[in-house]
């Protein structure tokens, strides 16, 4: 089995050790003596977080600031083949932990660093989720004009975590023909500038500015919310032509008309199309509307808040179980399948197994 050492906290090193740990991995949480992972004392909106990002990982109290203790990290790391690393930028470096050494003590480790930018002018700039999107333009992509918003879920952090979780496995081939480790980057500026490319590119296709997507909306036609007769807000996306003919046939046949027959017509015409598919949708109970927009093979949403999922058939079986506080909760899996139900660790738990298999790196 491959290890991977964890010295992260809150969202980004925690999402790369938990996907490791649903690949297979085991996953070792490092955390500070007494303290612990930062997320373990969240609270309110955030309170879910610890279950959520770190079930199935054995958690091991090390303080990395004595001799001690980095004695004891030292010789983990010489039976591992991973270390992910969300310190900082310098951080473990400065406790002379960083990868240079690490490959004196295991020459076969791959370390992943996951920092607010990767290396360049900012590399010592400490980050967040929140501030790398206003840097990158997402939130100015996301909100309205004069008014940029943060995106509904930590995805700059999440998706740095992904960047360095395909790095790494990368590295484990490459280990495979030389034998060596390798050091792995991704950054969460990286990620969300990434994120955004679409964006750049299209102001110099077009030599314009890109306002908010929310501000103008999108290039189709129908694209939009419309309210049920049960008060249900219901999105729909008629993306195509034959789609359109498709809806027409279904939903709304007094619409299928020449002037409505391509999709720069109908977003040439949305000030009137619209409303108008809004006086159909509001005589139809939601359920009725789903049934004829699937009939008619048109993508559609019901509106729903992310609790919600628990009770939506598709989604709930997605889920997995989590033991935390005392309670069971269910959390969803990585979407490649594999996950399995489990518990979050208690802090320290797993603090006997220090001296176990001080041999394994090169697993893979």
């Amino acid at each position: 089995m491959v290890r991977v050492i964890e010295i992260g906290h809150i969202v980004a090193g925690p999402t790369a050790g938990l996907i490791f740990s649903d690949l297979g991995f085991e996953v070792i949480k490092v955390e500070r003596p007494g303290r612990g992972d930062i997320a373990r004392e969240l609270e309110g909106s955030s309170a879910g977080t610890f279950p959520f990002f770190n079930r199935n990982k054995r958690s091991v109290e090390i303080d990395l600031r004595q001799a001690s203790g980095r004695d004891e990290f030292l010789e983990l790391v010489r039976g591992s083949d991973v270390v992910i690393d969300n310190l900082g930028p310098g951080a473990m470096d400065a406790l002379g932990l960083g990868y240079r050494k690490l490959r004196e003590v295991n020459p076969r480790i791959i370390y992943l660093s996951i920092k607010g930018y990767g290396s360049g002018p900012y590399e010592a700039r400490k980050s967040l989720d929140f501030p790398i999107e206003v840097h990158s333009g997402l939130a100015y992509m996301t909100g309205l004009n004069g008014r940029p918003l943060r995106v509904g879920a930590s995805l700059v952090d999440m998706g740095a975590a992904l960047f360095g979780v395909i790095g790494v496995l990368a590295a484990l081939m490459e280990r495979e023909r030389t034998g060596e480790g390798k050091f792995v980057e991704s950054a969460l500026f990286e990620t969300a500038m990434f994120f955004v490319g679409q964006h750049i590119a299209t102001y110099q296709v077009t030599g314009r500015e890109v306002p908010p997507l929310n501000e103008v909306g999108f290039s189709w036609g129908v694209y939009d919310f419309f309210r049920t007769s049960d008060g249900v807000d219901v999105f729909v996306a008629v993306t195509t032509d034959e789609q359109w003919k498709a809806f027409c046939r279904e939903v709304a046949p007094e619409l299928d008309r020449e002037e409505y027959k391509t999709n720069a017509m109908r977003h040439r015409l949305r000030g009137e199309l619209i409303p108008r598919i809004s006086e159909i949708v509001a005589s139809m109970p939601s359920s009725e509307l789903s049934s004829r927009l699937a009939r008619a093979n048109v993508g559609f949403a019901e509106l729903r808040r992310p609790w919600d999922l628990l009770v939506d058939e598709h989604a709930r079986s997605k889920m997995v179980e989590v033991e935390y506080g005392g309670r069971s909760i269910l959390v969803p899996g990585i979407p490649i399948g594999g996950s399995r139900p489990g518990r979050a660790p208690a802090l320290g738990e797993g603090n006997g197994m220090m001296g176990e298999g001080k041999s394994r790196a090169g697993n893979v």
